[in-house]
């Protein structure tokens, strides 16, 4: 299974590709898109949109797994990265990608075993679930390669499964 885990953010969005495959991971890819401050919304979501289209033709993924949001004390930067997530999603969804969305303390549970682990556990995890020769950079990045990490933990599983065909058939009406 193919995986493109995302950080969503407006002035940086993670991404990660992995291949997993049982029980055994494979780094693909990662990176990150990057938006410019101080240049209008509209044009930095576009830039959002492009950036995910242009990763979902190049690696093909099975799934994409998406962090929840979590809101702080900011709400204005919260709607932003609430806008750019839409956009992360929608572009999924035009290329007809199954979307699984994780909290940030799921992404913890999975890949560090503590829900409540900082971000200096979570990357030195994702570096060495992923065999990496140093830890992801940006964060945003390891961000996301430990999203597509969680999602292989627990997407595959056979409750996950039921869940998702029992999601779509009501979805469809059946």
């Amino acid at each position: 299974m193919i995986i493109l885990g995302i950080d969503p953010g407006l002035a940086i969005v993670g991404w990660g590709v992995i291949e997993y495959q049982n029980t055994h991971f494979r780094t693909i890819a990662c990176g990150s898109i990057t938006t410019e401050a101080g240049i209008p919304t509209e044009e930095r979501l576009l830039e959002i949109y492009e950036g995910m289209t242009h990763l979902i033709s190049m690696y093909h993924p099975d799934a994409m797994a998406v962090e929840e949001l979590f809101f702080n004390t900011n709400i204005t930067t919260g709607i932003r990265v609430a806008e750019a997530r839409g956009v992360i999603l929608l572009s999924a969804k035009k290329a007809g990608i199954q979307i699984y969305e994780y909290t940030p303390l799921q992404v913890k549970q999975s890949v560090v075993g503590y829900g409540r682990a900082d971000k200096k556990q979570v990357i030195s995890m994702v570096t060495m679930l992923l065999g990496l020769p140093s830890p992801p950079k940006p964060d945003d990045t390891a961000d996301a390669l430990a999203i597509a990490i969680c999602h292989a933990h627990s997407g595959g599983s056979r409750i996950a499964k039921f869940y998702n065909k029992a999601e779509w058939e009501t979805r469809k009406g059946k």
